[in-house]
């Protein structure tokens, strides 16, 4: 009788049991909001750190096909940085498409935007880099017409350059990472045809960057 006594002494009374697992409870949900917020912390993290190191931009991404086309494909210069005052071997295309360019402080990339000054090559190059578009124009003698319709496309809100190019043998040339397309006439679908295959394409070493 004693025994049994003692056994029930040491129950928890309906109370403190209905206390015990409410507690218990709270506990869980604590433990699973601190593993929700920490997760949330790691994955901001991890973006942040994929803005400005190129290896892991690839987390947060969907993989997209990189394009063979259009325009004509050129070999890979590479992705050296140099400064303004140092030479380079010659660009395998005119515009060029890829190689030496200019970083920081020295004048690349430039701001997305429309110039009525040609900018370097080692400037514009650092632009196709992270996936930019170039519009250039050639006209010695005017072109006002085909000038207005080649600014229109940066009204696009993409990231594209627009700018005259004097030492190229065509009218018009557009340009992205390892790409060239050129000719004479205005041809807008061509243009836009360009511009939606290699806008911000895998193609370009650092597509996510601005």
């Amino acid at each position: 009788m004693a025994s049994e006594v003692k056994r029930r002494q040491g129950r928890p009374t309906p109370t403190q049991a209905r206390a015990a697992r409410r507690a218990r409870r709270q506990r869980k949900r604590r433990l699973t909001r601190f593993a929700g917020l920490a997760a949330i912390a790691t994955i901001a993290l991890l973006f942040i750190a994929a803005l400005f190191i190129p290896g892991l931009q690839g987390l947060f991404t969907v993989p997209v096909s990189a394009p063979d086309g259009p325009g004509e494909r050129f070999p890979d210069q590479g992705t050296t940085h140099i400064a303004s005052n140092e030479g380079h071997p010659p660009y395998n295309s005119v515009p060029g498409t890829s190689g030496w360019h200019y970083d920081y402080p020295d004048g690349g990339p430039a701001r997305w935007d429309v110039y009525k000054e040609p900018l370097a090559d080692e400037v514009l190059i650092h632009n196709l880099e992270h996936g930019g578009i170039g519009i250039h124009y050639n006209c010695p003698d005017g072109c006002d017409e085909l000038v207005a319709q080649l600014e229109g496309f940066y009204q696009r809100g993409e990231e594209i350059i627009v700018s005259p190019y004097p030492d190229m043998d065509t009218r018009i040339a557009l340009t992205a990472w390892t790409f060239l397309d050129a000719f004479d006439e205005f041809d807008q679908e061509r243009v836009e045809a360009f511009i939606s295959a290699h806008h911000n394409s895998p193609n370009a070493p650092e597509y996510l960057a601005r």
